[in-house]
């Protein structure tokens, strides 16, 4: 019996084919060099606006990452099981109920991280006596989650973050809608960039007497533009928010009221809500500085978005691509409250973030994708022999010293073979160094896209 069960299994593992983890990618040569593009674009815009590079360890102490995200966020992180015989010291009553929320504590210490943003405040709340404030710097790092995977949502993805820590200044919010606009005006990307304050939200709780579920009532407004009124009214009825309490925000669900007229009511209705005032404030000084600097027409209030992170505090921001159906883009808001969790007071945050994945699906849906300089081989240099390929190796170092890009075909094969290479991987240009060359101190280059062939000698063509 034990032979037979070794042998399935033998050719079970022989017969597996091999796959990707789901929410996962392999990434092509032109792949990459898009995405560099990307990144070149926001690193570049990043250091313009003052800030400086940061890279955090890929994964975190669980206990860092817990609690920071809200109920949903905890579900999504990839917890790491600890090494060994992870389950040798796990409560047997636990084990035996199947109490996960008790077993996670007892095999896992360890998590990927979720996000940028809490790492960067666990390396503040750790480094703030070496660190000179306002602290700026931007991080670009892969982020893993456990999402359902789908178009544009992966398990696996790197966000773009720039953060500002040591100030409650707004001229940072305008200073960061700047940025965003430069980033995607560079990469030639029509976007509009949502604009809400959580303290406006607050105070809407507050008016409709549900602060207690001041957290199920922004979640379940954060989607109102997935799963519509209907959708969001449910959800928060499920979480126990009366139908009365809905009734008096309704007017958050009318699409047709404007920027005005929403300012109107949320002016009215905070008469007597400091908080919601103060959100309100906030807001406007935003809107009218980014009007002064011609950004009108890129920024936009939206009354209903909310983020689902618990940690924002003031200003939320989010990014919608025009012209395509593709969530968000980019998000990030004010966080004054973060580092407390570390022990850290008074060190208010701000900070956004740029969907690098996204942001590359966008782009290349609406062919805003440039033929990238650099990205293919300049020349194959042909393989005679044995001889002739010693000779060539010489002539490539030399090549690759300019920092030209060569490279000489592995085997001596037929030329046809040597051409369909070329073809297939981009390379335009054939370099021929035979056994006539050789002798003649000379080089023949041929063009396989347009036919067109030229002997210069060595001199001229090294320059």
């Amino acid at each position: 019996m034990l032979s037979t069960l070794r042998c399935m299994a033998k050719t079970y593992i022989k017969n597996m084919k091999p796959s990707l983890a789901k929410g996962t990618r392999d990434f092509t040569a032109s792949e990459v060099q898009k995405r560099r593009s990307i990144i070149s674009v926001l690193q570049k815009n990043f250091e313009l606006f003052g800030y400086q590079p940061l890279e955090t360890p890929s994964f975190e102490n669980l206990s860092t990452l817990t609690g920071k995200y809200g109920e949903e966020g905890d579900r999504l992180i990839f917890k790491i099981l600890n090494s060994g015989d992870f389950a040798s010291k796990v409560n047997q009553g636990d084990w035996d109920e199947k109490a996960s929320q008790k077993l996670v504590s007892q095999i896992s210490e360890k998590a990927l991280r979720y996000d940028l943003t809490v790492p960067f405040a666990r390396y503040i709340a750790m480094n703030h006596g070496q660190l000179t404030f306002p602290f700026k710097r931007y991080q670009i790092q892969p982020v893993w989650r456990a999402d359902r995977p789908q178009r544009g949502r992966f398990r696996e993805f790197y966000q773009c973050d720039a953060d500002v820590v040591g100030s409650e200044s707004l001229w940072l919010e305008v200073d960061l809608i700047q940025l965003y606009a430069k980033c995607f005006a560079d990469l030639r990307l029509d976007v509009e960039i949502h604009v809400n304050n959580r303290k406006i939200l607050t105070g809407l709780a507050q008016y409709a007497g549900i602060e207690e579920q001041l957290i199920d009532f922004t979640v379940a407004l954060d989607k109102l533009d997935k799963i519509g009124e209907e959708g969001v009214r449910k959800e928060m009825m499920e979480k126990g928010i009366s139908a009365q309490a809905i009734d008096k925000v309704a007017f958050l669900f009318d699409s047709k009221l404007s920027q005005e007229e929403v300012l109107t009511v949320l002016k009215s209705n905070f008469s007597q809500i400091e908080i919601g005032k103060q959100g309100v404030e906030e807001l406007l000084f935003v809107l009218e500085e980014c009007g002064k600097l011609g950004l009108s027409d890129k920024v936009v209030f939206n009354i209903t978005l909310a983020r689902g992170l618990d940690y924002y505090t003031g200003a939320i921001f989010e990014i919608k691509a025009l012209g395509v159906a593709m969530g968000s883009v980019g998000g990030g808001g004010r966080y004054n409250n973060l580092t407390e969790v570390f022990g850290v007071k008074n060190m208010p945050g701000i900070g956004i973030s740029f969907g690098l994945d996204r942001i590359y699906l966008v782009l290349e849906e609406l062919g805003l994708f440039d033929e990238l300089e650099g990205a293919k081989v300049q020349y194959l240099v042909a393989n005679y022999g044995l001889l002739e390929a010693s000779k060539a190796q010489i002539l490539i170092s030399q090549l690759r010293t300019k920092g030209i890009s060569c490279e000489l075909y592995p085997e001596n094969a037929k030329l046809k073979k040597q051409f369909t290479y070329a073809e297939k991987k981009g390379i335009e240009t054939i370099l021929f160094y035979g056994e006539q060359e050789i002798n003649d101190q000379t080089i023949t280059l041929k063009n396989i896209v347009s036919g067109e062939q030229k002997t210069l000698t060595l001199e001229q063509f090294l320059g």
